[in-house]
């Protein structure tokens, strides 16, 4: 496992939005596209913070009127990245560690071109490893 990189992994497809899109938005982003997070990003795409469904339960539980808020008043801005050449052992550390399910990749410069999530790799995982018998 310690061969394999982040970069063989992630997923390339991620779906952004800016400091100021309203989580309504935000909320139909992750719908359509049946995913858990999408990247908040700059004009530049770099990396500004990350929303998740497990913050759509805060919004909802505060009750804030939705279409009226940004998505910058509820995602993390303090985002645990992965570099593509990292491995998937440390990165899979890393989210258990901090209890996380998705970890955006980065290049030096803070561009966002891809996502690591547990779903990743648990599916890489399971191509990998010897069933359990029956």
């Amino acid at each position: 496992m310690d061969d394999i990189f982040v970069a063989q992994l992630m997923s390339s497809d991620v779906h952004t939005v800016t400091p100021e899109t309203l989580v309504e938005e935000a909320a139909r982003v992750l719908l359509d596209n049946d995913i858990g997070s999408v990247v908040v990003v700059d004009e530049d795409e770099k990396l500004e913070g990350i929303l998740t469904t497990t913050d759509f339960v805060k919004i909802v539980a505060e009750r804030k009127p939705k279409d009226e808020t940004p998505v910058s008043a509820y995602a993390s801005v303090d985002v645990t990245t992965a570099a593509a050449g990292d491995s998937i052992r440390n990165v899979a550390d890393r989210l258990v560690e901090l209890g996380i399910h998705h970890m955006p990749v980065v290049e030096d410069d803070g561009t966002v071109i891809g996502m690591i999530t547990t779903t990743d790799l648990t599916s890489y995982i399971s191509t990998v490893q010897t069933p359990s018998p029956a």
